[in-house]
Order: structure tokens, then sequence, then C-alpha cells
């Protein structure tokens, strides 16, 4: 097996540890403190890494760095606080679906063209987001399942920072300005909710924001040893995985909607991004 396929597994399984571990605190830890530490930690750490690589930071594009932080913040909040309310499984389809709406921002900001296969999917991947919101069910569901809608949406907004940002900024400089800004983002959240975290939860802390960095350190490699189509479909095992741990730990069984929709999620999110691969080798 590939490198590049070894790297993008390790990835998905540090990430669903880590929703695991976020779930599990966030029944004593409000979602907001959560992502205050996980930032604070990452941000200590990759100043850590930056030093001992020697890597300065640019004097330019801070505004954009800055930018990239504050969507990367609100991702976090948003999909911390729709872990902490609904099933891990549903939680993370609804955040998988970032690569659809990378496609739709770059319509509306990037003036991208939409092929006819790529309007032809994208409305049977929103059936499949109807199909886990359930707009059916009890309220205040289908509202922390919206959050987890608008938690893909900041990640793809972020998404495309990055490509802009890759161009001119090292790896390690636009996760220090991620893990930074989120923390500060997570301040105003946290001010009135705070909780001073005894000895367990304060290591679920640690492991959370050491397990995340290590899951982006992981990605970030990922995608330079193989395709992005690729590393996108074996992110998918994280689903998978994440099914099991809440059945395991919080005996959480999926719904026929839920396996459904997330079907229907899965499979048009690897076709478009089959799609946007066969493009570039054009």
């Amino acid at each position: 097996m590939k490198n590049g396929v070894w790297l993008a597994l390790f990835s998905s399984i540090v990430f669903s540890v880590m929703n695991v571990l976020v779930k599990e605190v966030s029944g004593t830890i409000p979602p907001a403190e959560i992502a205050f530490f996980r930032g604070l930690i990452g941000t200590i750490l990759i100043l850590v890494f930056m030093r001992s690589g020697r890597i300065s930071f640019s004097r330019t594009g801070i505004p954009m760095l800055a930018l990239r932080g504050v969507l990367g913040g609100l991702y976090m909040l948003a999909y911390f606080f729709t872990l902490s309310k609904i099933p891990l499984t549903d939680a993370s389809i609804l955040a998988q679906m970032s690569p659809v709406f990378v496609i739709v921002l770059s319509v509306i900001f990037l003036k991208e063209r939409l092929s006819r296969r790529t309007i032809a999917i994208l409305p049977l991947i929103f059936l499949g987001a109807i199909l886990l919101i359930k707009p059916h069910e009890y309220a205040s569901y289908s509202a922390y399942a919206l959050v987890g809608l608008l938690s893909a949406v900041f990640s793809a907004a972020a998404g495309i920072s990055i490509r802009y940002l890759s161009k001119t900024h090292p790896s390690y400089e636009i996760v220090f300005y991620f893990v930074a800004t989120s923390a500060l983002v997570a301040l105003p959240f946290m001010w009135k909710q705070f909780v001073i975290p005894d000895l367990v939860q304060s290591l679920y802390l640690l492991a959370i924001g050491v397990v995340s960095l290590l899951g982006q350190v992981f990605l970030t490699r990922a995608f330079t040893h193989e395709s992005a189509i690729v590393v996108q479909v074996v992110s998918y095992l994280g689903l998978v995985l994440n099914g099991m741990f809440g059945f395991l730990f919080w005996q959480e069984i999926p719904d026929w909607l839920t396996v459904l929709g997330g079907m229907i999620i899965v499979a048009g999110c690897i076709a478009l991004s089959s799609q946007k691969g066969a493009n570039k080798t054009r």
C-alpha cells in the first residue's frame, strides 16, 4: 500500500479518536471551551514545530491567514457543538459534505462553471442531507443537524482559502493561524459557561489538542504523497469508525434514514471528487 494511503488511513483513525474524545468530554465541558483548549494546545505545539524547523512568519498575507483562522474556528465551534448534541455518525456525515459546499462557494465567489454532471449530482447529495437532517422529526434534532451542516460550510470556506494561501505560505504557518485564531474565536462563546476542568477532564482536553494536530499532520502529508481523490475516498473510513465507536460507547444505532442519506452523500461526494480529478488530468 502506498505511503499516501497509509497516511490518509492514519488521519481518519486519529480524527475518529478525536471525535470520541470530544463527544465524551462534551457532557461536562461546553463545546466552546473544548474548541478553545484545542486551539491553545495546538498553538503551543505548532510553535514548537516551527521553531525546530526554523520556519519564520510571513509579513504579507496576514489578513487572509487570519480569515482562514476565523473560518476554521467557526467550523470547530459548530462541529464540536453538533458532536455534543446528535449521534456521532450523523455529525460526521454532515461534516463530510464540505466538498459540496466548496463547489457551491467556488461558483459564487470564484465564478467557476459547473459541468452538467455536477449539476445532476448536487441535488442528490442535498437530498441525502435532507434525509439525514430529518425535518419531520423533533425540532431540536433538526436544528442541531443544521448546525452540523453549517460546520461543513465553514470547512469548505476554509478549504478555499487554503487553496490561495498554500501558494505563498508554508503549511505550518497556515496551521498556526488556524489553531491560534480558532482559540480566540472560541473565547467569547465560552466566557459565561467556563468550567474549571478537573484532572480527568484536563487529560481529555490535552489529548484532543494533541490528537487533532497529529491528524492534521497526517492529512497534510497524505496530500503530498497521494492524489486528492484517493485521500478523499480513504477519509470516508472515518464514517465507519465513527459509527462503530458510537455504537460501542453510546449504544447509538443509525436509523434507516441516516444510513440511506449517508450512502447518498458519500457516493455523491466520491463522484464529485473523481470528476474533479478527471478534469485536472485533461
